[in-house]
């Protein structure tokens, strides 16, 4: 199982009042909300082996420098040689290392890689791993490791993580019209605006579905722009023509990696904390509680 962290401890702060705090005053609903959304995930799911995902960089420069307005609304200060700050809640950003250090303390594997996003880091783990996988993610992108011969799904929660949609290639034909494999070409095409990415002019979801049925995949599709039998409207030959720039560079921005340099961890879902003195004291500084205490008694199970 790997958990799409950033995109489950937003939702977790979201989710949880904030009046959830620490002795100190210190709201931690993004804390507790996550530790609470691992319980039900594990309790539900009995994964064997459990990674949470994290984004050691959240715009990579290299996906920046092919399409510069990746994520650019969500910049807050542009850093050179670092990674940009990006736009978080006050109250949720100093929340974020208490996280990590709380599942360092548990030995919940936690990855990230310099560079790479949460994404790149799931693509990789999904690509090197020998069984089924479950992609835990309110992140629509991550759909396009959906792959049933493998048995690769994501978990995407409709609410909280208690009820997900189990998402399998049946699902994304219904949904979508394309299997896991085409749902990048497709996001690809019809453009994303939460992610910056223009995407085609004039060729929405549906469109993008049906030029994918038709000529199979986006290369599939580059090459009916210029055969002139194949079934184009004068239209979407036009604007794919136009579109040629973009197109070329911007799968390398949309597919996910999955060659990312991977550290060697123990991904095994841990039985009993790794540090359980350093565990205590984070408990009663945070004021953990119940949602900690939970999640333990099920790791124990």
């Amino acid at each position: 199982m790997l958990l799409d962290t950033a995109s489950l401890y937003f939702r977790a702060y979201f989710g949880v009042p904030d009046s959830v705090r620490a002795p100190d005053g210190t709201p931690v609903n993004a804390v507790r909300g996550l530790l609470d959304f691992i319980d039900r995930l594990v309790k539900d799911h009995r994964p064997t082996h459990l990674v949470a995902c994290m984004d050691a960089d959240w715009r990579p420069k290299w996906r920046v420098e092919l399409i510069p307005t990746y994520k650019a609304h969500r910049v807050t200060e542009e850093h050179t040689g670092a990674p940009d700050a990006e736009e978080v809640p006050d109250t949720l950003a100093p929340q974020v290392p208490v996280i990590e250090s709380v599942l360092d303390a548990i030995g919940i594997a936690r990855v990230g890689v310099a560079d790479y996003e949460a994404d790149d880091v799931i693509g990789t783990f999904t690509a090197q791993a020998a069984g089924p996988v479950d992609i835990v993610t309110g992140d629509r992108d991550l759909y396009q490791l959906v792959d049933d011969k493998r048995g690769v799904r994501v978990l995407y929660p409709l609410k909280g993580v208690g009820t997900l949609q189990v998402t399998d290639e049946a699902v994304l034909r219904e949904k979508y019209g394309v299997d896991g494999r085409g749902y990048a070409d497709l996001a690809l095409l019809r453009g994303d605006p939460s992610d910056g990415l223009p995407g085609v002019p004039g060729i929405g979801e549906k469109t993008a579905a049906k030029l994918l049925a038709e000529f199979g995949d986006l290369a599939g599709i580059m090459a009916a722009v210029d055969d002139p039998k194949a079934r184009l409207t004068p239209s979407q030959r036009r604007r794919l023509t136009e579109a040629r720039p973009y197109v070329a560079v911007a799968p390398q921005v949309v597919r996910v990696a999955g060659d990312v340099p991977l550290p060697d961890v123990d991904t095994a879902l841990p039985g009993a904390p790794r540090d359980p003195a350093g565990l205590d004291e984070l408990a009663a500084r945070w004021g953990l509680g119940g949602s900690l205490q939970r999640l333990l008694t099920t790791l124990s199970a």
